[in-house]
């Protein structure tokens, strides 16, 4: 994988970040609500509460590889290679509101706690962060890979536990309130993607081998792998009804799998074409489903990002606006129409699907 995931400076300090009221705090960021090189998303009539149809949250000073929600959907984290996460709102004027800093490498994935006060980092400093998202403090350092750590995953229910993937070949399971792993689960190749199954006892990782393995955590191994891909798989996303699975690789590939029990020995639903992923950059390119699972979206190298419908596999939006490569794309969990993206041109969008 690029060695540009490493970080561009060294940033060893903790900065808390404080909620800026009233005006943007422009000092951190500048939020664009019109993008000269054309519209992410035009709308012809408005269709969600952002305070524009489309937004461009510019901060960052390296290339954005994680976006994500809070569950709320009004709050989001951004994370970079420049080594920090950003803080923003959603509505209203889009605050960039907190600045955390702590990481000693790119951060390449981020997941909200459950109660969403919490925040969870993966890094190329070989650790897993966890924050406060009130305060900016790291509460807790998570140390015991020995390489880069690509993707982070909160089980859904049940106790919060934390899952990772790293270049070191293994899968880590964490708690959140102790230091130390839980559990280490060791594979042949570096890991890329992560994601929690149903109860949290089934656990799907994926790497530069191509197949995604299917864990049984009470059995402590491999129980059914899912083949098909033909080369590295960048990340993994499991549906709110816990029944499906989407994998995005570099083979310029995505697909919808049948993770149900009593599943056919085929688990592969359905091919999605039309999102490309680099045979230069090597980033590690995300798809996910909406809340409501009618929809796949994925960032592309191609500088959009596509969404698919589930079922058909027909493009419903390819969406132009970023400058560089899509690593990142999300559904709002508030708003079904507002999607969230970060791209290597270092900034982010926000805006709303139109209507029809």
């Amino acid at each position: 994988m690029s060695d540009k995931r490493k970080g561009v400076s060294d940033v060893g300090q903790l900065t808390p970040a404080k909620r800026q009221r009233g005006t943007a705090a422009t000092s951190v960021a500048v939020v664009n609500t019109s993008v000269a090189q054309g519209p992410l998303i035009q709308a012809v009539q408005r269709s969600s509460n952002l305070q524009a149809p489309i937004i461009q949250l510019s901060g960052h000073t390296g290339e954005v590889y994680a976006c994500r929600f809070d569950n709320t959907g009004e709050i989001i984290a951004s994370g970079s290679q420049d080594r920090t996460i950003l803080l923003w709102n959603t509505y209203g004027a889009n605050e960039n509101f907190g600045v955390i800093k702590g990481h000693k490498g790119a951060v390449l994935d981020l997941a909200f706690s459950r109660d969403s006060r919490g925040l969870y980092s993966a890094s190329s400093d070989a650790t897993l962060g966890v924050w406060d998202v009130d305060s900016g403090v790291r509460i807790r350092k998570h140390v015991g890979h020995e390489d880069i750590v690509n993707s982070i995953d909160r089980v859904r229910r049940g106790p919060e536990l934390l899952l990772s993937g790293s270049d070191d070949g293994s899968i880590a399971l964490w708690d959140p309130r102790t230091k130390h792993a839980v559990e280490y689960m060791e594979t042949d190749f570096p890991v890329l993607a992560v994601a929690f199954g149903e109860g949290g006892n089934q656990v799907f990782s994926a790497g530069i081998d191509e197949d995604i393995k299917v864990w049984d955590l009470r059995q402590r191994g491999v129980v059914y792998t899912l083949p098909g891909h033909a080369d590295a798989v960048t990340s993994l996303n499991v549906s709110e009804d816990m029944q499906y699975l989407v994998s995005h690789s570099m083979d310029n590939t995505v697909r919808n799998w049948d993770i149900r029990p009593f599943a056919p020995e085929s688990r592969l639903i359905k091919m999605y074409g039309g999102a490309p992923a680099s045979d230069v950059e090597k980033n590690l390119l995300r798809a996910s489903f909406s809340p409501d699972g009618s929809q796949i979206i994925a960032g592309s190298a191609d500088r959009t990002v596509v969404i698919w419908d589930t079922l058909t596999g027909k493009i419903l939006y390819k969406l132009p606006g970023h400058t560089g490569s899509v690593n990142d794309a999300r559904f709002s969990p508030l708003e079904l129409n507002v999607i969230l993206s970060g791209s290597t041109d270092r900034t982010l969008m926000l805006g709303e699907l139109g209507k029809g």
